[in-house]
């Protein structure tokens, strides 16, 4: 096995599971004057935690000399923040934590002043070496020695992954806010990174043989396609189908993200033929794959949002792919468009209260949608496009057709979040390098598939040997790779469209 250093052993990442956290007891609601007593009783029992479990920041003379805290003040601090039942309570308590224990503003002016007033004199380099380590040092906030210590534990990542994904939940339902929190949680995600980096990752394969506890977790975490049953289970990892994870050295077989592959004659357009219900195959005819078509990646810690076991896994798996497929030279995702139906129901909802104002569909599109729904556009497309009811037309289906297909494209092409694609699913492999190359009419008829992006999905094509440079043009310079295709719709849209 190899090493993990002082932190992290194999009884350390993965092994203990916390107990569930404790229901509320039941019977009669306080009242007001008693909530705000138990209120104020939990928030002195919060500060009271965090001042005994936190520790000091050593001074910078005894950084190396002082002994680390009792176990018991970091057990302290798991056992009380596995009771609290409510969100808002961990919440609360890791407000305080960011707040009240990061870093000393007050010594990293000082050490500061100190590096400016070196660098204004001439001393000797290690002096100036010096007094750069005492600033980097203060900048070090006094959670993540509680964070470092918690690591040391027993189930101590475990637990960290689990309060990041916490941390995580709270920032999203806005139960905490502002830029001590936003700087925990990157503090946080970087010591994550660091522990789940990809020398101390295997990849793994996942056969109908492997370990039914392995094949349970694969299904129960399988996030864009739902598994229906065993048999569906058995069709994803038998013949035309790869599925691989990652998994901690320290804890084989316990997936942290999970990559489905179809192995197929071409770049498939439709997940139905995918995961469709029928016996799979007893055998694999090597002739008849040509392309490989990653349909689904899932995390399976929602803690580890953010730390790149995504991007890797990909990369991982082409290398694979390609050693037990040599004559392999198709490589494409089928991906699902989280947000584009969210996304034009809002476009449709502004352009309605602007009394009926159109600028998302030609006058001919306008006409034939209207006759066919029975009313203003804009009001019309918002009920039906909110259901899935709309796919049962024919007729409504041809005639959105060219509208939606050059609207997602200008959604996954121009829609921008800083610069860089604002769809998740689409700055992923952008940044891995793919091209964004064929978007896919009617490609998920499934009430999912329907309802959050109106049926669509889109190819991103792995050209290998482009990926790098496909990669840094995006990252630095923010510049989409695009098929012929994809910008003829973003043409068409910039043409009949006026956003």
């Amino acid at each position: 096995m190899r090493a993990l250093g002082p932190a992290l052993t194999a009884r350390r990442l993965f092994p203990l599971r916390l107990c569930p956290r404790p229901p509320r007891p039941g019977g009669p609601r306080l009242s007001s004057g008693s909530a705000a007593a138990e209120a104020g009783a939990l928030e002195r029992a919060m500060d009271e935690l965090l001042r005994r479990a936190v520790p000091a920041t050593p001074a910078y003379e005894l950084r190396e000399k002082t002994p680390a805290p009792a176990e018991g003040q970091c057990a302290d601090f798991v056992s009380f923040y596995g009771g609290l039942a409510e969100a808002a309570e961990r919440a609360e308590l890791l407000s305080r934590l960011a707040r009240g224990f990061g870093v000393d503003h007050g010594q990293v002016a000082e050490q500061s002043a100190g590096v400016l007033q070196l660098r204004e004199q001439p001393r000797e380099a290690a002096v100036l070496l010096q007094a750069e380590d005492r600033l980097r040092y203060a900048l070090v906030p006094r959670y993540r020695g509680l964070f470092h210590h918690i690591s040391k534990l027993d189930g101590g990542v475990r637990f960290l992954v689990r309060l990041r994904a916490d941390l995580l939940e709270a920032q999203a339902l806005k139960l905490v806010e502002g830029p001590h929190v936003r700087e925990m949680n990157g503090v946080l995600k970087g010591m994550l990174s660091e522990w789940f980096s990809s020398g101390f990752l295997s990849l793994e394969r996942v056969t109908w043989h492997s370990p039914c506890e392995v094949l349970q977790k694969i299904s129960e975490s399988e996030a864009v396609h739902p598994v229906k049953n065993w048999m569906d289970m058995k069709r994803r990892v038998g013949p035309y189908r790869r599925c691989y994870f990652f998994s901690h050295c320290a804890a084989p077989e316990e997936p942290l993200v999970v990559l489905h592959v179809a192995l197929t004659s071409e770049i498939s357009s439709n997940i139905q033929a995918i995961v469709k219900e029928c016996p799979p195959p007893e055998t694999e005819e090597r002739s008849q794959i040509s392309a490989a078509i990653f349909y689904s990646i899932s995390l399976t810690q929602p803690g580890l949002q953010g730390v790149e076991l995504g991007t890797v896994l990909v990369k991982r798996v082409l290398k694979e792919l390609q050693k037990e497929f040599p004559h392999l030279g198709t490589f494409s995702s089928l991906s699902p468009i989280p947000g584009f139906t969210k996304w034009l129901l809002g476009l449709l909802n502004s352009q309605a209260k602007e009394h009926g104002r159109n600028e998302l569909f030609t006058d001919s599109e306008c006409k034939e949608i209207s006759e066919i729904t029975g009313g203003p556009i804009n009001e019309t497309l918002k009920v039906f496009l909110s259901s899935s009811e709309w796919v049962k037309s024919e007729k409504l289906v041809r005639a959105l057709q060219a509208p939606l297909m050059r609207l997602c494209a200008w959604y996954l092409y121009g829609e921008k979040h800083r610069g860089f694609a604002l769809n998740p699913v689409a700055n992923f492999h952008l940044q891995n390098g793919a091209v964004m190359w064929r978007i896919n009419w009617m490609a998920d008829v499934s009430l999912k598939g329907i309802t959050g992006s109106c049926g669509l999905m889109v190819n991103y094509r792995y050209y290998l040997g482009d990926t790098a440079t496909n990669s840094t043009s995006y990252v630095c310079s923010k510049n989409i790779k695009a098929s012929e295709q994809v910008l003829s719709l973003v043409a068409q849209f910039q043409k009949n469209s006026k956003l």
